[in-house]
């Protein structure tokens, strides 16, 4: 196959807010951390006939640096300091860290090196797996087939919602990582600015900065995965995660992702401080709908008025499910959608990916994502699995994968 002579990637800001998020918590408070992070393909697809040209892309990354202009424009947002911004400056990816390979037709990845550096890779790389398997595979697609699939569905988004009020619908952009391509995903929101009134911001740096859009994003499950080694008691690591991002960012970024060691661990661990402090609540695996009442219900537990609290639905969510969601929860608490691959790889005739990359160790030691989903699990140690789930007074029924 003809591989890409130029990048995909152009700005160091193409990637997910959260990631910058984290990494400046990282420089502050776990400088010296080192961790490894592996790639899944859930729909375990051969994708290894790629490695050669992956590999290529990962090695023109290094190339990629924050412009003045970019240096700039975070500078002027509320979410970061000088010395960090100072540092990024210098970051450089640093391809040594990644190891791509073919496995007998599967795809490997394994990224490991200081925690500050490997966690801008994940969502870069994986927006590179999906653009080039894609431009492979459907090399016909172009951006008007995306944006006139878009319209499709923002029509009958409007048909359905006529007999509701949906002037509390947001909508945010959560689509780089599994997008057809960067084009599609510029199309793709460009087109919801001028089209969709609901729309509320994007993960994306790169495409906030250039289309005058808030970015948005808090944290991902590698910040309480890596506190399951950080953290001295393992039982109460979950705590020290939303310790940690409170000392970062304690007036601001205040939503909590749920899910790493399921919705009820987390629910015991998120009492009345973290609950006030925190404006709401991430959904990224299991029953949504269960998810929330649960949400809700917790906050009436500890006499907190929902209204004033927000859930952010994020799981393989498309318009459809998110208006079914705001149906059943919009009188009762605030709610934000985020919708990624169904938005920024929703061809006719495509196929999008179910890739991820995840931390397996901190510090040398194992880490573990459990999830509400079980097909979400991911650890390589079962023994550690194991004492996961005694310190957090889990069930041991679901195996880790």
């Amino acid at each position: 196959m003809t591989p890409y002579a130029s990048p995909i990637l152009t700005s160091l800001l193409d990637t997910d807010a959260y990631k910058l998020h984290m990494q400046q918590a990282v420089y502050h408070r776990y400088a010296d951390s080192r961790v490894v992070a592996e790639f899944r393909c859930r729909g375990d697809e051969l994708l290894g006939e790629y490695a050669e040209e992956i590999r290529h892309q990962v090695e023109l990354m290094s190339e990629l640096a924050l412009s003045e202009d970019e240096f700039n424009y975070l500078s002027a947002l509320p979410f970061f300091s000088q010395d960090y911004l100072q540092w990024l400056r210098t970051f450089r990816y640093n391809p040594r860290h990644v190891e791509v390979s073919n496995r007998s037709g599967h795809l490997h990845i394994r990224i490991a090196g200081p925690w500050r550096e490997v966690i801008m890779w994940e969502v870069p790389l994986l927006a590179v797996i999906s653009e080039v398997v894609h431009k492979h595979r459907s090399p016909g697609v172009t951006p008007e087939m995306a944006v006139e699939q878009l319209r499709k569905n923002l029509q009958k988004f409007k048909q359905e919602s006529a007999d509701i009020d949906t002037s509390a619908f947001k909508l945010m952009d959560f689509g780089t990582r599994r997008r057809f391509s960067g084009e599609v995903q510029r199309a793709i929101v460009s087109t919801l600015k001028q089209e969709f009134p609901y729309l509320v911001g994007t993960s994306n740096y790169d495409l906030a900065h250039k289309l005058q859009l808030n970015p948005v994003g808090t944290q991902a499950h590698e910040w309480f995965q890596a506190h399951q080694q950080l953290s001295p008691v393992l039982a109460s690591s979950q705590r020290a995660a939303l310790q940690a991002w409170l000392d970062e960012y304690p007036d601001q970024l205040g939503i909590a992702l749920t899910d790493c060691i399921t919705m009820d661990a987390f629910l015991r661990d998120f009492g009345p401080k973290f609950a006030n402090a925190y404006q709401g609540l991430r959904h990224d695996s299991g029953d949504p709908f269960e998810w929330g009442e649960k949400a809700i219900a917790h906050y009436q537990t500890l006499g907190i008025d929902p209204m004033t609290k927000t859930l952010v639905f994020s799981d393989n969510l498309d318009l459809d499910k998110a208006l079914d969601l705001y149906r059943h929860f919009h009188t009762r608490i605030k709610l934000i959608f985020g919708i990624g691959t169904r938005l920024t790889c929703n061809i006719p005739q495509v196929q999008p990916l179910n890739i991820v990359i995840k931390l397996v160790q901190c510090n040398g030691k194992p880490v573990a994502k459990l999830s509400d989903s079980p097909g979400k699990t991911i650890c390589q140690d079962k023994a550690f699995v194991k004492a996961l789930r005694k310190a957090f007074d889990l069930p041991l029924v679901k195996k880790a994968s």
